[in-house]
Parts: structure tokens; C-alpha cells; sequence
């Protein structure tokens, strides 16, 4: 049996129409991370920062998943063994059809309230409330989101590493690999014996440990990802 991990950022939903953060005219470049993305920000100005999020959301649901999606979750459907780790928020990934997916930052469909610590999914959009309310409690609810100067879910990052560390085929597809401890993921799997697979136009600090480089785009690199899986019979 093989075990594939694929692991996912920012530059898989660029193609949907989704900015990236950090790239060229990322989201980043227009807005400060601490007015809009900490836990302060939000206490300090709740309505401002579910503003963005609600545009955010807006956006996100006029996109489709991509090529880079579809294959990844035909990757899934035809492999033996198959884990989607991501950064993104988008929810695209199960839009897709893909199923065993670990969402390191959360999701931004997802509501968590500050009063009662209900979580649930909101798919209103636009919100016709803000900022919205707990449906059992009234409470303020902010997106169930990893902000920065927060900790990620210790269950959902030590089933990362574990896969990582267990996979045989490691796919990094449109990520920087510059936020850590995230990015430390590739690193373990290569470090273990995983045959590692990058797809991403520009260069990463994961490019000269990777045994495949393949600078394109999520689809079109991909679709090469897939036929790679094929010729070495790993589907």
C-alpha cells in the first residue's frame, strides 16, 4: 500500500480567483495582517474585521474548485491510502470531492462563539447581521479561523506530522513554505522517506530537498503530478 499525503496553500485556489496572501497582489499587500487577522484586531473593532471576512466569504462562494482540486481529489479516489493536509480556509478541497482532509487554519464556512463555544456552519452570505450572533446563545461569533499570535488545533497538527512522517509519495502543491510549524511538514516526510513532489511557478525553501520540481501552476502541474503517480504505479 502507498501512502500519499498531499499538503496545500494559497497558490492551489489562486486559479479558482482566490488571492493568494503573500504573493503578488496578495491580500497581505492591501491590508495589514494585525488590523484584520488577531484576536486583538477582532475585540478591538468585532464589525470591521467581519466586514473583510464577509467579502471574503462573498468572493469564495462564486469559486469553483480547479483542475488542481478535481485531481487531487481523483488522487484520493483511486490511491490506496490518501491524506489532503491544507492551509486553506476555503473549503474548496471537499467542494472537490475530497474527503480525508486535516484543515490546519479551520475553515472560514465555520462560526465558533465567543460566549458559548458552540461551533457550527454558517453559510449565509452576505451576512445579514454584523457581526453575527450564536444561533443557541446570542453570544459574538468570530470565524472559526486560525489568527496570527494563535496556536493551531494540537489534534489536527499531531495527525499531520504523523502523516507526514508515515507517507510515502509527499505532495506540496501552491504553498510558500514559509509558515512554520506548518511548513516543517514536507521536511518530515522527505526526512522519513517519502519521495517529495513540489508544484509551484516560483522557488521555495522546499524546492532543493523536493525530488520533483515542477514549475507550473496547480492544474497544469497537476495533471503532470497524476501521470508521475501513475508511471511509478503509486494508483
Amino acid at each position: 500500500m502507498t501512502r500519499i499525503v498531499a499538503f496545500t496553500g494559497a497558490g492551489i485556489s489562486a486559479e479558482s480567483g482566490i488571492p493568494t496572501f503573500r504573493g503578488k497582489g496578495g491580500l497581505w499587500e492591501k491590508f495589514k495582517p494585525e488590523e484584520l487577522a488577531t484576536p486583538e484586531a477582532f475585540m478591538r473593532n468585532p464589525e470591521l474585521v467581519w466586514r473583510w471576512y464577509d467579502e471574503r466569504r462573498q468572493m469564495i462562494k462564486k469559486a469553483k474548485p480547479n483542475e488542481g482540486h478535481l485531481i487531487l481529489a481523483k488522487i484520493e479516489e483511486e490511491a490506496d491510502y490518501f491524506v489532503l493536509i491544507t492551509q486553506n480556509v476555503d473549503g474548496l478541497h471537499f467542494e472537490a470531492g475530497n474527503r480525508n482532509v486535516l484543515e490546519l487554519h479551520g475553515n472560514i464556512w465555520r462560526v465558533r462563539c465567543l460566549s458559548c463555544g458552540q461551533r457550527y456552519y454558517l453559510y449565509e452570505t452576505p451576512l445579514k447581521e454584523i457581526p453575527p450572533r450564536c444561533q443557541f446563545c446570542g453570544g459574538l461569533l468570530r470565524p472559526d479561523v486560525v489568527w496570527f499570535g494563535e496556536m493551531l488545533d494540537p489534534d489536527i497538527l499531531d495527525r499531520a506530522f504523523r502523516e507526514s512522517e508515515l507517507a510515502d509519495v509527499f505532495i506540496v502543491v501552491g504553498t510558500s513554505a514559509v509558515v512554520y510549524p506548518a511548513a516543517y511538514l514536507p521536511v518530515v516526510a522527505k526526512e522519513h522517506g517519502a519521495f517529495l513532489i513540489e508544484v509551484n511557478p516560483e522557488e521555495t525553501p522546499i524546492s532543493e530537498i523536493a525530488d520533483v520540481v515542477i514549475r507550473e501552476k496547480a492544474g497544469t502541474g497537476m495533471k503532470r503530478v497524476y501521470e508521475i503517480l501513475r508511471e511509478r504505479g503509486d494508483i
